[in-house]
C-alpha cells in the first residue's frame, strides 16, 4: 500500500519476515517455480544464510543488503570481469564464441563490464551520451512516443501491457537514442532475449544455438550502422561512442570492438531492463488501486513522480542481479569465501532487507532512505543510463494515469508467468483491463 504514515507506525503493524531453513537445502534460485517467485527463498537466505550456496546453480547468493553493498565497493577483490565472463553463455560459452566469430563478425567481450583501471577508461568514454543535459533534452520525444503508444490501444480497454506497452516504448526510444531503425522491433525484442539469456544461466545447448544465431544477426546489423557513423556521424549515440574522445593520449578513442560491444549493451539494456520496469509499473498500478489514485491526484508533482520511480525499482527491481568472482580468499557476511569464488549480488533480495527498509513490501512513498534501494547496483559499475531510465519511467507513469483509469488485472495474480533466467525478474506477458481516463 501506499502509506501516509510514518515508518515508526508502520513497524508496529508490520512483522519481520521470516525464513525456512528447510527451503535452502530443496531447492534452487533456477526451479522455475522459484525463479518466478522468489520471495520466501529470498527471506530464507537473509535469515538463515546469507551467503548461500546454490549448488544446481554453482554459485555463493549475497542476499543481505548491507553484503551486497560490501562487495560492490571493492571491485579488486569482487571482480565483475571475471564474474561476468564466467556467467556468461556457461556451459557452452567456447561453442558460442565459436559462433559468434564465424557468424556474427567477431566475438565481442562486454567492455563495461570489466574491472578498473580499464573499466575506468571506458565509462569516461560513455559518459557524453549519457550527461545530465542530454537526458533533460530527450523528455519531449520521450514523452511523445509514450503518449502514442498509449494512444494506440486506450480505447480498446483491454491490452497485454508486455506487448502493446512496455516493449513498443523502450525501443522506440532506444532506437531513436542509437539512431537505428525502430521498424525491426520485433527482432529487437528477439535479439534483447537472446543476449539475456546468456547471463540467464537457463538455456541448453539447442536455446544457446538459437540465441548465438540471433546475436549474429543483432551484430551484424549493429557492424554496419556503426561503420556508417564513423563515416558519417549524426546526432545520436553510436555516433557519440564512435567519435568520443579523452586525453589518455594512448587510448584516446574506443577501438571498434569496444564501440560493438557498447552499443549491443546500450541497446539491450535500454531495451530489456527498462521494459521489465516498465511492466512493474504497469503490475503497480494494476495492484495497488490506492497507488494509481496518488498518482492520478498529483500528476503534477514532478516530486512525487520522482519518489514514485523510486520505489516502484525497489520493491520490483527489473535486475534480479549480477555476478561478481573474488580475486583471494575473503570473509563476507561471516562467511570465508576462497579465492575464486562465484557470487551473484541478490539485489531484490537486498531491497527486501528489513534491517534496511522497514515493512519492505508495503509500497511507502514516505521512507526517509527511498533512494537507497539497489536497483541500479552501485560501487564503479552503478548503472551508466540510471538518469535516462527515471526519466523514461516518470514519464510513462505520468502518462499512463493521465489517460488510463480503473486499470486491472485480466487474469489471477498468480496465473502470471516470468521469463526463466535468474539475470532479471520479467514478467512474460501482463494482460490488463481499463478504461479511458
Amino acid at each position: 500500500m501506499a502509506s501516509a504514515g510514518l515508518e515508526t507506525e508502520q513497524a508496529a503493524i508490520c512483522p519481520m519476515g521470516g525464513g525456512d531453513a528447510s527451503l535452502l537445502a530443496r531447492v534452487s534460485l533456477t526451479d522455475p517455480e522459484i525463479s518466478a517467485r522468489p520471495k520466501p527463498y529470498y527471506d530464507a537466505m537473509r535469515a538463515e544464510d546469507p551467503i548461500h550456496y546454490d549448488e544446481k546453480l554453482g554459485m555463493y547468493l549475497v542476499s543481505r543488503f548491507a553484503d551486497i553493498q560490501t562487495v560492490q565497493r571493492d571491485p579488486i577483490t569482487f571482480s565483475v570481469e571475471h564474474g561476468y565472463s564466467e556467467q556468461y553463455a556457461k556451459g557452452f560459452a567456447a561453442e558460442f564464441k565459436e559462433i559468434l566469430i564465424r557468424d556474427g563478425g567477431g566475438f565481442f567481450p562486454d567492455a563495461i563490464m570489466t574491472d578498473p583501471p580499464y573499466h575506468t577508461r571506458i565509462r569516461k568514454l560513455m559518459d557524453h551520451a549519457f550527461s545530465a543535459h542530454r537526458v533533460k533534452l530527450l523528455e519531449p520525444d520521450i514523452e511523445a512516443i509514450v503518449a502514442d503508444v498509449i494512444e494506440s490501444f486506450a480505447d480498446k480497454g483491454q491490452a497485454d501491457a508486455v506487448k502493446d506497452f512496455s516493449v513498443p516504448v523502450t525501443i522506440r526510444v532506444i532506437c531513436q537514442q542509437l539512431g537505428l531503425d525502430a521498424t525491426y522491433a520485433d527482432k529487437i525484442q528477439r535479439w534483447s532475449l537472446a543476449v539475456t539469456a546468456q547471463i540467464g544461466r537457463m538455456q541448453n545447448r539447442e536455446q544457446m544455438i538459437a540465441n548465438a544465431e540471433e546475436i549474429c544477426e543483432l551484430q551484424n546489423y549493429l557492424i554496419e550502422r556503426i561503420k556508417l557513423r564513423e563515416a558519417e556521424p549524426g546526432e545520436d549515440m553510436i555516433s557519440d561512442l564512435v567519435h568520443a574522445t579523452t586525453e589518455d593520449p594512448e587510448n584516446p578513442k574506443l577501438t571498434f570492438a569496444e564501440v560493438v560491444s557498447l552499443v549491443r549493451a546500450l541497446l539491450i539494456a535500454g531495451n530489456e531492463t527498462t521494459a521489465t520496469a516498465m511492466t512493474n509499473l504497469m503490475f503497480i498500478l494494476a495492484t495497488q488501486p490506492d497507488v494509481a489514485k496518488l498518482l492520478q491526484d498529483s500528476v503534477d508533482d514532478e516530486r512525487l513522480l520522482s519518489r514514485f520511480v523510486e520505489e516502484l525499482l525497489r520493491i520490483e527491481p527489473p535486475v534480479r542481479g549480477l555476478s561478481r568472482m573474488t580475486t583471494r580468499e575473503v570473509e563476507v557476511g561471516g562467511k570465508l569465501l576462497p579465492k575464486g569464488a562465484h557470487m551473484l549480488l541478490m539485489y531484490a533480495s537486498g531491497n527486501d532487507d528489513e534491517n534496511e527498509f522497514t515493512c519492505p513490501r508495503n509500497f511507502d512513498l514516505n521512507r526517509s532512505n527511498l533512494g537507497r534501494h539497489l536497483a541500479f547496483g552501485g560501487g564503479p559499475h552503478r548503472c551508466i543510463g540510471l538518469s535516462l531510465a527515471r526519466m523514461e519511467i516518470r514519464v510513462a507513469a505520468r502518462e499512463v494515469v493521465k489517460r488510463l483509469d480503473d486499470i486491472k488485472l485480466a487474469i489471477p495474480i498468480d496465473q502470471i508467468t516470468y521469463l526463466p533466467t535468474v539475470a532479471t525478474h520479467s514478467i512474460e506477458r501482463l494482460p490488463i483491463t481499463f478504461k479511458r481516463r
